[in-house]
């Protein structure tokens, strides 16, 4: 089983066409049943009896979904026949042959209009890569669009349309928290490609935290059918009302086989919200170091089950800190939502925003307490002096900064910051690229240099050498390693 992202893109091949159709069984759950009822089973008298139609909440929403178009121009470098072969390799390297040639890659999404003015919520993943975007309405205008807003670690990106004056229809939000499961759901996109679909089902479970597909993981799960293609699309209520963007699938085969995921709307006000007001989105820091609680755990902290959040550490003058929290504190719920381990502690905090405080209620030595927790972002202490590393190399081409909280919540890592020098990004290409070094590797030592900040790390790859020896820290692992020069 594998959970898949939904977008229709050539960026990495078409998904296996599959696809699933919902039973149309929810007439039964407005038949007045009775024990009474049960006993005479009345059949109906009339069609009017048994049809049961959303097209009245249809034709209200749908013409705020729309399609995403993304696309790219990438070079190609055409390969010869005789590219393999050790005597060309001789002279030639790895160098193609022949004229360098362009090929325009596309990607399909969805979107949901959400302002108006002509903003549009999407997946991150529908526009990432791509150079130009188009938006088509429901009635078949096409606008250009611009991305406001990118935030891969949510899956969300807002993209701006100019509707010339003209009122666009919208979809409300609807509080995602007040979401059962069982409660009837329509899901709109354009799924595979076909023009603008609706499937309908229900609410199959909450809060999923392990689907994978982003940092902030808090999934609303549904049976209604979702295809690649669906990405970015609406999952609305039968009042009307978003209450999601649907997201991935869990499948083997590529298409939907009833466990589809959508961001819950409380997460995607946030990212809209942030889109509206500059265009970053700043998430609340907690301060604490987070694991998960299973039986084993909670039978050693002599707990009465599994779950929660168990505080393994806190950053000395951080937000769980000031509040009183220490380690071996287990976090049960936030702001009386129940937190069944950490992905849930974290989206709490998440959709909050800045300012203010969260209530938490934690389990301490068999007590159960309450204290709550300045909803603040983290510090960039050290000041990060984000920089290229040029030169003749192993670290050519990655973007490095020192470390400090502000810097591991950018990359979302599980850390309260630390002290070294991390890499932010890498450049295509570049010897940093070609060793395989990752976004979030913490560079430890060069050369017999310890590495303690930016500054030290220009020092130790300044000038050349005939080889270069280094430590790379990757999560919980360290590996060192020697290139040539």
């Amino acid at each position: 089983m594998v959970v898949e992202l939904m977008s229709q893109s050539s960026f990495s091949g078409w998904f296996a066409m599959a696809g699933a159709a919902f039973a149309l069984v929810v007439a039964l759950a407005f038949y007045p049943w009775s024990a009474e009822a049960d006993s005479q089973r009345v059949l109906p008298s009339s069609a009017s009896e048994v049809t049961l139609s959303y097209s009245s909440v249809v034709k209200r929403v749908s013409p705020a979904v729309v399609n995403v178009y993304s696309k790219r121009v990438v070079q190609e470098q055409p390969m010869s026949p005789f590219f393999n072969d050790p005597f060309f390799q001789r002279f030639f390297g790895d160098r193609g042959f022949g004229i360098p040639r362009e090929r325009v890659q596309q990607s399909l999404g969805s979107g949901v209009i959400v302002d108006a003015s002509g903003l549009i919520v999407t997946n991150n993943h529908v526009v990432k890569g791509g150079e130009q975007f188009k938006v088509a309405l429901a009635d078949r205008r096409e606008y250009e669009a611009k991305v406001v807003l990118a935030d891969e670690r949510t899956d969300l990106a807002v993209l701006k349309i100019d509707p010339k004056g003209e009122k666009l229809p919208t979809l409300a939000f609807k509080d995602s928290d007040t979401v059962e499961v069982g409660d009837l759901v329509l899901a709109i996109g354009n799924p595979f490609g076909v023009g603008q679909t609706v499937t309908s089902g229900i609410v199959s479970a909450l809060a999923r935290t392990h689907v994978g597909v982003s940092d902030y993981q808090f999934f609303i799960q549904t049976d209604a059918a979702i295809n690649p293609g669906n990405s970015g699309g609406a999952l609305v209520t039968t009042d009307g009302k978003l209450i999601g963007i649907n997201s991935a699938i869990f499948s083997q085969s590529g298409g939907s086989v009833g466990i589809g995921f959508a961001i819950p709307s409380n997460m995607v006000r946030l990212v809209v919200d942030s889109a509206r007001h500059g265009g970053h989105v700043k998430r609340p820091w907690t301060g604490a170091q987070l694991q998960p609680v299973d039986a084993q755990l909670a039978s050693t902290l002599g707990l009465d089950r599994p779950g929660g959040a168990l505080v393994r550490d806190v950053y000395p003058g951080g937000p769980a800190a000031n509040a009183g929290l220490k380690a071996g504190d287990v976090i049960r719920a936030v702001d009386n939502n129940e937190t069944e381990d950490p992905q849930a502690v974290r989206y709490r905090f998440a959709v909050k925003g800045l300012g203010g405080k969260a209530t938490v209620r934690y389990v301490r030595d068999g007590r159960t307490l309450e204290t709550q927790i300045a909803l603040q972002s983290p510090p960039e202490t050290p000041p990060a002096d984000r920089s290229l590393i040029k030169g003749r190399n192993p670290f050519t081409g990655a973007t490095v900064a020192n470390m400090s909280p502000a810097i591991a919540e950018e990359l979302g890592l599980d850390d309260l910051g630390g002290h070294g020098v991390v890499i932010m990004s890498i450049e295509e290409g570049t010897p940093a690229d070609q060793i395989q070094f990752e976004v979030g590797d913490m560079i430890v030592e060069v050369s017999g240099s310890k590495i303690g900040s930016v500054k030290e790390l220009k020092a130790a790859t300044a000038g050349t050498r005939g080889q270069w020896d280094f430590t790379v820290k990757r999560g919980d692992r360290t590996f060192s390693a020697t290139v040539g020069g």
